[in-house]
């Protein structure tokens, strides 16, 4: 469980790191740059922590699948930045493969080792 909340916090941190960047404009003010920096350095610190229990393959997908959609989201919300059924399509398409890696790896029950 501490895994997850540790990747929980590296999602955030890295959604925060990336809003920044856009604030920073090019790392021309310093405030938002300052904070892309922090935002990043957290996400990366969190993300290490959570490797101690959570494969890295699954960890890594929803990182960046979540921070990914999330970010996408918030382009629209504070940015305007376009979105349309592709969009959505494309956000969903990346959700669905973080679910599915993360299902992947559920083990599967066979039914020959029932007759075994």
């Amino acid at each position: 469980m501490k895994g997850y909340f540790a990747l929980g916090i590296a999602i955030i941190t890295e959604v925060f790191g990336t809003t920044m960047l856009k604030l920073s404009e090019g790392f021309t003010n310093l405030l938002p740059s300052i904070g892309l920096v922090v935002g990043m350095t957290l996400s990366f610190y969190f993300l290490t922590m959570c490797l101690k229990t959570i494969p890295l393959s699954t960890a890594y997908a929803i990182w960046a699948g979540v921070g990914t959609a999330l970010t996408a989201l918030l382009g629209v919300i504070l940015w305007h930045d376009p979105f349309n059924i592709l969009s959505g399509i494309g956000l969903i398409l990346v959700i669905g493969g973080v679910v599915l890696l993360n299902l992947s790896k559920s083990p599967v029950k066979s039914s020959n080792a029932s007759q075994s």
